[in-house]
């Protein structure tokens, strides 16, 4: 197609709109289409405000290794058992970065999906959240004796889909990655009991 000529005293035309082209929801990938209808059924304001909140306590896992050290300081009689369930704790949040690092999976970033919270770097997979939650839920249920994996991993889990930055295989993925951690942790610590036992 020839170009149009633009004779003295004339402005060259506009070039056409670029239009930007949202996909339907049938055709975006499933773990959208899922992160777009959690946001859609319960991304109100006030769970929204709530799940900001677990995302500050969570980060960095720096709210569940504070709850671990104060349950040293409370708990003497059991302190060695508490501060190493915070090591395995930061074990787990450490290997979730690691893996980060290798997949360097991106976040959500379809225009349907709305992001709702800041995060400290773009890579996605595997939740971190999801894993140092899991690992402190294994190993500070066990020393309390409580059923804590079913109370605080699924809100975290939820969390972090409500605020639109992680995909649903990365929060599931971080939460067996912590259960692995924190099993392979509750095992070093009985057998340095059983070591600790016998001196």
């Amino acid at each position: 197609m020839a170009e149009p000529v633009v004779r003295p005293g004339e402005t060259e035309p506009a070039p056409p709109p670029v239009l930007t082209v949202v996909p339907d929801a049938a055709d975006r990938a499933p773990e959208v289409r899922m992160l777009n209808a959690v946001q859609a059924a319960v991304a109100t304001p006030p769970v929204v405000k709530v799940a900001r909140g677990m995302s500050l306590f969570g980060e960095h896992a720096a709210g569940w290794l504070a709850l671990g050290l104060v349950g040293a300081a409370v708990d003497r009689d059991r302190r060695r058992d508490w501060l190493g369930a915070v090591a395995g704790v930061a074990a787990a949040h450490g290997a979730s970065i690691a893996v980060k690092r290798v997949v360097r999976r991106r976040r959500p970033s379809d225009p349907s999906v709305r992001v709702l919270v800041t995060t400290p770097s773009r890579l996605s997979f595997p939740s971190a959240h999801a894993t140092s939650t899991t690992a402190a839920a294994v190993l500070y249920g066990g020393l309390l004796r409580k059923p804590l994996v079913p109370v605080i991993v699924p809100p975290m889990a939820l969390s972090r889909l409500v605020l639109g930055v992680h995909y649903p295989s990365d929060v599931l993925v971080g939460s067996a990655l912590g259960a692995s951690v924190a099993g392979g942790a509750r095992a070093w610590l009985r057998r340095s009991a059983r070591r600790a036992g016998t001196r």
